[in-house]
């Protein structure tokens, strides 16, 4: 007999919407269409006993809103349903999980796992969120109705993911980000702006191939930008003055995987990883954001960055290195907070505050996993999402799980299939208890390595992330 998803237990409990309303009727009339598939491998009597190394089937076909999507149906349905968000950029074709071994785990687990793509890549947010009832749709007519609910993703998915749950409250269960910018579009990329316009102003404020907003030229900006930062490099007073744009970014001091970790003094090796990432981490694409939002939607309108790089954790770091190339700070930050400032387009900070920057307004279980030493996103992203979320008193809901090394996504399969089986725990327990504690998810990690053969990784760990510098929504919020 089919699953039937239970009824939310705060279902009484009115929640504001990421969306707009346009975009929520939009995307619940494209889920009442019909879904065309494209092909479907025949399947036995849904959920019918069947040993789990019966081979799972598959479906694709195309959604109404024009994304393409994929449905797995293990031999043995436990109930829920994994709904796949892709990172950025994406693929052509649905995937429905992070890797092929992920995906048979999850299958031979009982696991249903679905996804989508937008009908137009890059920041493809606003199609993936309105695809979801769609997808569900698909879900329903192959399985039935899901006991669970869970809307997961990687990077800008892991972002998706928690937006998920804000558009549809009555819809998700539980979301699972993975190394995703939690907290948000507006502040992830304000806090790029904060780097790539110190750089500009004390290395080549003259130099207007270095866009900052309204990009015409992207190329050529990355290659510009890439000139300024390497040419900068190769001198002391260069060296500090990354070390400074890093800082307000926010850009951890150990970034490049498969390299020690810093001593804490040692800040010449620091300001290296810095450099490293900072293409990555500052410089990323903006114009066709800025073409899908309307306008440019980032400011430092009032921001103070002297305050920025005492508040950075990164002070003394960035004094050292001032000091050891023998210019001063103090007139470096005068040059910044005078130089003249960004202001955005109101109505594309509206669409990127839909498209997304969560309010962190949930009305069931969050887990998020995240690299210590990410860049694109910062853990910092992890730190404000949090802070949301107690603000709106649902701090119950949430548990944020860390590995402590540099990379972005990086996370080896038995990581991963810890964090789905943790939060299936407490969905079925209605409780977290110690399920996310650093020690529970290493034991079960262990477990799972080596009775399924799945990679290890490293070790999760405790960690408390500190909130974003620049956390707002809205010029003056």
């Amino acid at each position: 007999m089919p699953h039937v998803k239970r009824p939310s237990k705060l279902a009484s409990k009115v929640r504001p919407s990421v969306l707009s309303a346009a975009l929520i009727v939009a995307a619940v009339t494209a889920a009442s269409a019909a879904i065309a598939p494209a092909h479907a491998v025949p399947v036995s009597e849904k959920r019918a006993a069947a040993a789990f190394e019966e081979p799972a089937s598959e479906v694709r076909g195309t959604l109404p809103g024009g994304g393409r999507y994929v449905l797995h149906e293990p031999a043995r349905w436990n109930g829920t349903v994994l709904m796949w968000n892709p990172g950025y950029g994406g693929a052509p074709e649905a995937s429905a999980a992070p890797n092929p071994t992920v995906r048979g785990w999850l299958l031979s687990n009982g696991y249903a796992l679905a996804g989508s793509t937008a009908a137009a890549g890059g920041w493809g947010v606003e199609g993936l969120i309105g695809n979801q009832p769609a997808l569900l749709d698909a879900v329903e007519s192959e399985l039935g109705k899901p006991e669970f609910v869970v809307s997961w993703g990687s990077s800008m998915g892991g972002l998706t993911s928690v937006a998920n749950m804000e558009a549809y409250p009555q819809m998700f269960d539980a979301a699972l980000p993975l190394c995703g910018s939690v907290a948000g579009a507006i502040p992830m990329l304000n806090g790029s702006l904060d780097g790539a316009f110190v750089l500009k102003m004390l290395l080549a404020p003259g130099d207007n191939r270095l866009e900052l907003v309204d990009v015409q030229d992207e190329p050529t900006r990355q290659a510009a930008f890439r000139e300024v930062l390497d040419e900068a490099q190769a001198t002391p007073a260069g060296r500090a003055r990354i070390a400074l744009a890093a800082a307000v970014a926010q850009l951890p001091s150990w970034t490049q995987a498969g390299t020690p970790e810093p001593s804490p003094r040692d800040y010449a090796a620091q300001q290296e990883q810095l450099y490293a990432a900072f293409m990555f981490g500052v410089i990323s694409p903006r114009q066709p954001l800025e073409e899908r939002a309307g306008g440019n939607f980032s400011w430092n309108t009032g921001v103070d960055y002297a305050r920025s790089l005492d508040q950075s954790g990164q002070a003394k770091m960035v004094r050292s290195l001032y000091a050891e190339a023998g210019i001063s700070l103090a007139n470096d930050l005068k040059t910044v907070n005078t130089a003249g400032r960004v202001s955005a387009d109101p109505v594309a900070v509206a669409y990127m505050q839909a498209n997304a920057t969560p309010l962190g307004d949930i009305d069931g279980p969050v887990l998020s996993l995240h690299e210590t030493g990410d860049t694109a996103p910062t853990v910092t992203q992890a730190g404000t999402y949090a802070e949301r979320v107690r603000r709106n008193g649902d701090n119950a809901f949430l548990r944020q799980a860390f590995v402590d090394r540099p990379g972005h996504c990086n996370f080896a399969d038995a990581e991963i299939a810890a964090m789905v089986t943790t939060l299936q725990q407490r969905l079925d327990s209605g409780r977290w208890a110690s399920l996310a504690h650093p020690a529970t998810l290493n034991r079960l990690a262990d477990r799972i390595a080596k009775e399924d053969n799945l990679g290890r990784g490293g070790s999760f760990s405790s960690f408390q992330p500190p909130r974003m510098l620049r956390p707002e929504r809205a010029e003056g919020n």
